[in-house]
């Protein structure tokens, strides 16, 4: 069983006992700041095996040193931001004497852990570490482990440009003044799952989607590629270009490589579900 602590807003620290499949035995709130913990959470903390930090970076960068000196030698520091590589430096560096592990749920929590990807970046392994992803993916979670600057490339990708491309298209319907009632009435498939995709990100927390369009270093140049391709494809039609237009085709299918044909099949099976 672990007796762990999750951290959150910076404010607040949480502890739970896990034992089974994640089932919780007790709950005890303890009030204050992370950052200056008062003796009753130091000495809960200084008991625990794991501490999951669910806080904005600035707050974790500065609660990393003070947990190091609070924790016991060989116990867990567990992180959920959504940038790996910087909070990777600074456990190695502000406490190489605790197992440390960065996880980041791919998913929305309303979704469920069943079957979904989480990403583990394991920065100081140990027993303690490996008990932690094996007891996430015994709730049903994918675990795909990986170092922190290939975590945060693909998130780059993933996230960072997924939403952008999402909320661009938003923005550029909002300037088209199109009735969206209109548009659901007769969507085709792929408009219809755009529509539902901005209706979900837009129904989100602004501040979840701006921290990974602004602390995610690659970002910026995720959307740049978006801006280029764009105007790749603008240049292609308004030239009147068939054959430039089909050489992006082809482009494209390069991209996807091997998988293409699976993720074709995947799109089917969303579409079929579609109307």
């Amino acid at each position: 069983m672990f007796s762990h602590w999750l951290v959150r807003s910076g404010v607040a620290v949480t502890w739970l006992d896990v034992a089974g499949a994640g089932a919780a035995d007790g709950v005890r709130v303890v009030a204050g700041d992370v950052r200056r913990p008062g003796p009753e959470a130091v000495a809960a903390l200084a008991a625990a095996d794991v501490v999951v930090l669910a806080v904005p970076e600035p707050v974790a960068w500065e609660a990393v040193e003070v947990l190091a000196g609070v924790m016991r030698p060989g116990a867990v520091l567990a992180d959920t931001l959504s940038v790996k590589s910087r909070i990777a430096g600074r456990l190695r560096e502000a406490a190489p004497g605790l197992q440390a592990v960065g996880l980041n749920p791919m998913f929305a929590p309303s979704l469920g852990l069943q079957g979904r990807p989480v990403a583990a970046v394991v920065v100081t392994d140990g027993p303690g570490v490996r008990a932690l992803v094996e007891l996430v993916a015994g709730w049903g979670a994918r675990v795909v482990e990986m170092p922190a600057r290939r975590h945060d490339e693909l998130t780059a990708a993933q996230q960072a440009a997924t939403h952008a491309a999402v909320l661009a298209f938003g923005l550029g319907l909002g300037e088209l003044s199109v009735d969206v009632g209109a548009l659901r009435d007769s969507a085709p498939p792929p408009h219809l799952a755009m529509l539902a995709l901005l209706a979900r990100i837009a129904g989100g927390t602004p501040e979840v989607y701006f921290d990974i369009q602004a602390a995610n270093p690659g970002a910026p140049a995720a959307r740049q590629a978006l801006g280029r391709g764009l105007v790749r494809l603008g240049q292609a039609v308004e030239r009147g270009d068939e054959e430039t237009f089909a050489a992006l085709f082809a482009e494209l299918r390069g991209v996807l490589g091997e998988h293409g044909a699976e993720l074709e099949r995947l799109c089917a099976r969303m579409f079929t579900a579609l109307h």
